[in-house]
């Protein structure tokens, strides 16, 4: 199954998915759906097996890796979304979202969009935390979320994803 996935840096995005097992590509770069949320925003393309990782967990680790409850000001940038590759994927992510949203205290503002179209990052950028673990921002930014993933989610995490302790 193929998602779409926005809601903050897709450096971050993209490292959280990669730690997944079952999880066979995560493609980083810039996703755009219908009007009004046309504007290129950062978000990854997650390919999977719900089989093994059930698309309710799948969402429910995008929910708790980003400000999913927050109208922050770098919301076009960093547009909170699910964006589905078929129509019938739609009202079964609504549906998620509307059980998980108990587990939050504010309302979750993640939306689900159709997926349009696609553009990668640019090349030096790919693989950014498997390539650059112990740079200041994966220190500061990612391994807090893949700590986090540890705790909560791990019986769902990729072995060989060369996580920081």
């Amino acid at each position: 199954m193929k998602i779409g996935l926005g809601g903050g840096c897709h450096w971050c995005t993209e490292a959280v998915f990669q730690a997944l097992s079952s999880v066979e590509n995560v493609e980083q770069g810039f996703i755009h759906s219908n009007p009004p949320e046309d504007s290129w925003s950062e978000a990854v393309i997650v390919t999977f097996d719900p089989a093994v990782l059930p698309l309710e967990v799948l969402i429910e680790i995008h929910l708790r890796t980003h400000s999913s409850t927050s109208h922050h000001k770098m919301r076009g940038k960093y547009r909170s979304a699910v964006y589905v590759f078929e129509a019938e994927t739609n009202d079964k992510v609504e549906g998620i979202l509307g059980d998980l949203q108990s587990g939050f205290e504010e309302p979750l503002v993640t939306s689900v969009l159709p997926f349009v179209a696609f553009k990668p990052s640019d090349e030096r950028f790919q693989n950014y935390y498997a390539t650059n673990p112990d740079r200041p921002f994966c220190k500061t930014y990612i391994d807090p979320k893949l700590a986090m993933l540890r705790r909560e989610f791990g019986r769902v995490l990729n072995s060989t994803f060369p996580m920081q302790k």
